[in-house]
Order: structure tokens, then C-alpha cells, then sequence
């Protein structure tokens, strides 16, 4: 008796479906077409009119595929998977039942269940995240003049496109994370993508370097930019102004000592001038009285 219901359990298992799906989260590019792979093993002899398929979200359960009487059968398919799905029909005896869908969105993101009937019934579900790399990341900060140490300004980092959520790191020109006086704001367009805008506080040390870090944690990728602050444009005016300024300085010098020496010679010659002046007056005057002298009679 007990053979024979084991021998009844055996035949059982043997004609059990077993579903095969992946067992991580299946990472599909935005914009890209992926595969969601899922198969079935144990199925006894059967003919394609006998085999049905079925796809939908978890969740939602919403249709996402179906197939069955040897056709797609998409009369209830959700509508946002419209024209973006197929089996591979010359596959399906082998039992390859998986999805392909094309053209990925945000939105197709969650997690799908693969149903499955040949003579009996089985599923199975994996989990699908969307990633989408984001631009390479950009550092700006203030241009404000007359900037010097110990002044306080907001590095910018931005990154644009990208999925899910970024993480950032800022660091120094060492390496050591900076943690302190840091905010972080991630927005969604119309596609999901989002837009990361990071903006770092410091008070301004001379030549200082400070790294922006960009991780999409899905992708695995990252991307950096940075930005020096040297000391020389917040101290120190540039070598050129400081031989401008020199130059400046000397050519006033020597043309205060040109006026000086200058206003030395006319005032020496001024004195020439009236020297001779009043020594010509003083021979005119002198010729004067020899004529004189010279004119009136003598007395007898």
C-alpha cells in the first residue's frame, strides 16, 4: 500500500509545472527593449493549442500579455502596453515563455507575474527596475568680486536624465567627505527622469578643490566634476596688475622729479635773465652820465 501511493505521488510530480524566473531584479534601460526571461519545465507532451500564457502586474493586475488558442490574445491588454509587447512563438514548445517589452518607461517599473497552464498551472514573479544614466555632472559657483578667505559661498552640482534618485558625495581636494552645510533636491520631468541639483556651502579657503560625486545606484556608474579655488584671484591682485601699479608708480616719480628739475631751471633762469637786465640798465645808466660829464663846460 505504501509503494503504491508513493509510485501516485511521483506520477503527480512528474507531471507538475515548474515556472522558472529570475530570482534578482531584472535592471532594464529607459528607452531601451528588454526581456523579462521566464520558462516552464515538466510539462508532459502537449500541443501549442493546448498552451496559455499570461502576463500582468502584481500588483495592479493588470494585463500586460496573453496568449492562448495558439494566438496573442490582446482584446484587455492595458493600454500603456500597447503595440510594445511579443512572446517568441517559435519558442514556446521549448517552453520560452518570456515577455519582450520594448521601448522601457519609467513607469513600466514593478513587479510582473508569468502565469503559465499545460494541463496544469503554475506562475512565477520577478521584480523589473528602470535605470536611466545621468549627464556628467557640472560644478559652478558665485562670481561675485572682491572675494577673499573666510567669504562664504554655494558650490552648484547639477546632472540631468537621470533614474532612479542619484547619490552624491562631496569631498575635498584630500578625499574626505564633506557632510556639513550640503542640500540635495531631485526633480521629475513628464518621463520620470530626474533632474539632481546639489549645492554645497564652504567658506573660502586659498586654493582649495572641492569634488561633486554623481552614483546612479542601480547603474553602478558615476560621474564627477570639480572646481579650484585658488588664493591669488581672492588675496592678491594678478603679477600683471602688480607691474601695471610699479610702472604707474615710477613714471609718476620721475615726472614729479621732471617738473622739479624743470621748475629749477626756469627759476634759474629767470634769475640769469634779471641779472642781466639789471646789469644792462646799470652800464645805460652809467653811459648816461659820461655824457652827461662829458656835454656840460668847464669854468674858468
Amino acid at each position: 500500500m505504501l509503494a503504491l501511493l508513493l509510485c501516485a505521488l511521483l506520477a503527480v510530480r512528474s507531471h507538475a509545472l515548474n515556472v522558472h524566473v529570475p530570482e534578482s531584479p531584472v535592471v532594464a534601460l529607459f528607452g531601451m527593449d528588454t526581456v523579462l526571461n521566464c520558462s516552464f519545465s515538466g510539462a508532459s507532451e502537449f500541443n501549442l493549442s493546448d498552451l496559455s500564457v499570461f502576463w500582468q502586474l502584481s500588483d495592479t493586475k493588470r494585463i500586460v500579455h496573453s496568449y492562448r488558442q495558439s494566438q496573442d490574445q490582446l482584446i484587455d491588454q492595458d493600454e500603456r502596453f500597447a503595440n510594445r509587447t511579443s512572446l517568441y512563438p517559435d519558442q514556446l514548445m521549448a517552453g520560452n515563455i518570456s515577455l519582450l517589452l520594448k521601448k522601457v518607461r519609467v513607469a513600466d517599473e514593478g513587479s510582473y507575474t508569468c502565469f503559465v497552464r499545460v494541463q496544469t498551472y503554475s506562475s512565477g514573479s520577478m521584480l523589473m527596475q528602470v535605470a536611466a544614466p545621468f549627464s556628467k555632472p557640472l560644478v559652478t559657483w558665485g562670481t561675485e568680486s572682491n572675494l577673499k578667505p573666510g567669504d562664504v559661498v554655494a558650490l552648484t552640482c547639477v546632472a540631468y536624465g537621470g533614474y532612479p534618485e542619484a547619490q552624491v558625495l562631496w569631498q575635498d581636494g584630500a578625499g574626505r567627505n564633506l557632510t556639513d552645510n550640503i542640500t540635495i533636491s531631485q526633480v521629475a520631468n513628464e518621463e520620470g527622469l530626474f533632474s539632481v541639483k546639489s549645492v554645497l556651502t564652504v567658506i573660502l579657503e586659498p586654493n582649495s578643490t572641492y569634488n561633486c560625486r554623481l552614483t546612479n545606484p542601480l547603474l553602478g556608474e558615476e560621474g564627477q566634476a570639480s572646481v579650484t579655488i585658488t588664493g591669488q584671484n581672492l588675496v592678491f591682485p594678478p603679477v600683471a596688475l602688480w607691474v601695471t601699479v610699479g610702472l604707474a608708480v615710477c613714471l609718476l616719480g620721475l615726472l614729479i622729479a621732471l617738473a622739479a628739475v624743470c621748475r629749477r631751471k626756469i627759476q634759474e633762469s629767470c634769475e640769469e635773465m634779471r641779472a642781466e637786465e639789471e646789469a644792462k640798465e646799470l652800464e645805460e645808466a652809467k653811459e648816461l652820465e659820461e655824457a652827461k660829464s662829458a656835454a656840460t663846460p668847464l669854468k674858468s
